[in-house]
């Protein structure tokens, strides 16, 4: 079962994708993938935590990554003993690496059993983490049209 859940050793063996080349004209607009399931285990407590991942990017000369490689991005990063922070932001960067964008986006919302199973026994909470780069990070509308866009 662990072997299942926990199957990937490092984000840098991420390789199962390829990059198109489409013609976007003058277009800049965004790319979002949102509400993307996901789950993985906390190294802190062994305990699961699990929820949704919104992810976009601004395309860089006409370069884009099929849609599924994103729910698989995220699923691949998530499937280790991690920290959401750390899985926002390998999403992010491995989507960088890849594509070279004019900007990455990542919100993370998540359920996490060590706050509602233990400790502060708080059921229901949600965690929000979030990476913002280039055109995410230096322009407030872009940013703006992201969050609206995963409302």
């Amino acid at each position: 079962m662990y072997e299942e859940i926990l199957s990937t050793k490092s984000v840098d063996d991420f390789e199962n994708y390829k990059l198109f080349d489409v013609d976007l004209g003058d277009s800049q607009e965004m790319v979002l993938v949102k509400e993307i399931p996901f789950f993985s285990m906390c190294e802190h407590h062994m305990l699961p935590f699990f929820g949704k991942v919104h992810v976009a990017y601004i395309p860089r000369e006409n370069k884009v990554i099929g849609l599924s490689k994103i729910p698989r991005l995220v699923e691949f990063v998530s499937r280790k003993l991690s920290v959401q922070e750390e899985i926002t932001v390998n999403v992010a960067k491995k989507l960088i690496e890849i594509l070279n964008p004019l900007g990455v986006a990542v919100v993370i919302e998540a359920r996490h059993m060590c706050i509602e199973m233990r400790g502060v026994n708080k059921i229901g909470s949600v965690t929000r983490t979030s990476f913002y780069s280039g055109e995410f990070k230096e322009n407030a509308d872009r940013k703006k049209e992201f969050l609206d866009g995963i409302k």
